[in-house]
């Protein structure tokens, strides 16, 4: 049996990070849309966050993107986030959108662009000095559209070579968590497209270089669940970006497509030793058509009902149904536990919190969406060119 009274102690201490950027206006490759009351600065968006936690309960930190998020005092900007009830979290790097990085940066067959995306991560690191923040997260948009444009093994000597230089600078306490996506914008080969090659760096790198598993950069059909376990069993999984796809990496909702597969996900987390770890839950989404902050909200939630819905998994059942090859008998116990309503056992959790039990109606109550279109006019809104 299950002890509920285990499992609701487990979910107040869960913790997801939302990502500065999801604030801002986003959009596809054809429009980005703009929305009313949309953060102008990287300290609206933390008070945005800081909503998402106040309601939530469980989004302590938000993590950074540079130069999205750029500012000249980032010890001034720690201090901003808390004095509002949160941290900053992973710095995240750009080398994707320089015209130098056109055939890529790190990988770059030219050395003077390699040193310009180098000098650039060494910078984050600098960056996570003055905020305290944890982990320096890579994702490398590097890879080639056609067969000889480069030297496949030359770039992947080239990505050790840079990588290396960036995980001596680290210092203690600190972290490199390297990102995959198996193609986009590369479309014959990516440079890291799969947890393996990311998996096979950490490994040469050390202990303070693990993977990044994003749910969104797989191809179809991709058992994530098993990357998972692997990562765990092996002590590299060093953190999650959290979003749904429904063609390729879609950044939707978390839980949007597919709430069975985020359910098997954090399972093999739970069951690895994953939930309450130093496993980071991170949310990378982009919300194009949504209104921002109740989506970041939503996400929040469907992170915890999956993670309910895993907690209530009976590992002693399913143990000796497994042990026995009792194979329909196993997949009921999962089955039992993802089919089971945890909206109330939630609810009960965050009102024993002080919280609201349902944060969706509590922030509509709040006034703080009208607050902003109110407020925020003029400036230029934060978002990303498409």
């Amino acid at each position: 049996m299950t002890d509920l009274a285990a499992v609701k102690a487990a979910l107040r201490t869960q913790a997801v990070e939302t990502p500065s950027w999801a604030y801002g206006n986003s959009g596809t490759r054809f429009k980005v849309f703009a929305q009313p009351g949309v953060p102008r600065s990287p300290r609206e968006k933390l008070a945005d966050a800081a909503k998402v936690h106040e309601f939530t309960g469980v989004a302590p930190t938000v993590a950074l993107h540079i130069p999205w998020d750029a500012v000249e005092d980032y010890a001034a900007l720690a201090g901003f986030a808390e004095k509002h009830g949160v941290r900053l979290g992973a710095v995240n790097s750009n080398t994707f959108q320089d015209d130098d990085y056109r055939l890529g940066s790190i990988c770059h067959p030219d050395a003077r662009v390699r040193r310009k995306a180098v000098d650039h991560l060494l910078a984050c690191v600098d960056i996570m000095d003055a905020t305290g923040s944890r982990d320096l997260k890579l994702w490398f948009a590097d890879g080639t559209n056609y067969p000889g444009q480069d030297d496949i093994h030359a770039r992947q000597d080239r990505l050790a070579e840079g990588l290396a230089e960036v995980y001596a600078r680290l210092g203690d306490g600190q972290r490199m968590l390297l990102e995959y996506k198996f193609f986009e914008p590369a479309f014959y080969t990516t440079d890291v497209p799969d947890w393996g090659t990311a998996y096979a760096h950490c490994l040469k790198l050390g202990p303070k270089a693990q993977v990044v598993v994003d749910t969104g950069h797989h191809a179809p059909g991709t058992n994530i669940e098993f990357i998972v376990a692997t990562l765990l069993r092996e002590g590299k999984l060093g953190g999650f970006d959290f979003n749904s796809r429904f063609y390729a990496d879609d950044d939707l909702m978390v839980g949007a497509a597919d709430p069975f597969q985020l359910f098997r996900i954090m399972y093999e987390v739970v069951r690895g030793g994953g939930f309450g770890s130093e496993v980071a839950f991170m949310l990378d989404q982009c919300h194009n058509i949504e209104a921002k902050i109740p989506a970041i909200i939503r996400s929040v939630m469907n992170v915890q009902e999956a993670t309910a819905k895993a907690l209530l998994v009976d590992r002693e059942a399913l143990a000796a149904a497994q042990a026995s090859g009792d194979v329909l008998g196993a997949n009921a116990v999962l089955m039992d536990a993802y089919n089971t309503d945890v909206r109330p056992l939630l609810r009960e959790v965050r009102e024993e919190m002080g919280l609201d039990g349902d944060p969706i109606a509590a922030y509509a109550r709040s006034g703080w969406a009208e607050r902003i279109v109110a407020e925020r006019v003029g400036g230029e809104q934060a978002g990303w060119g498409a």
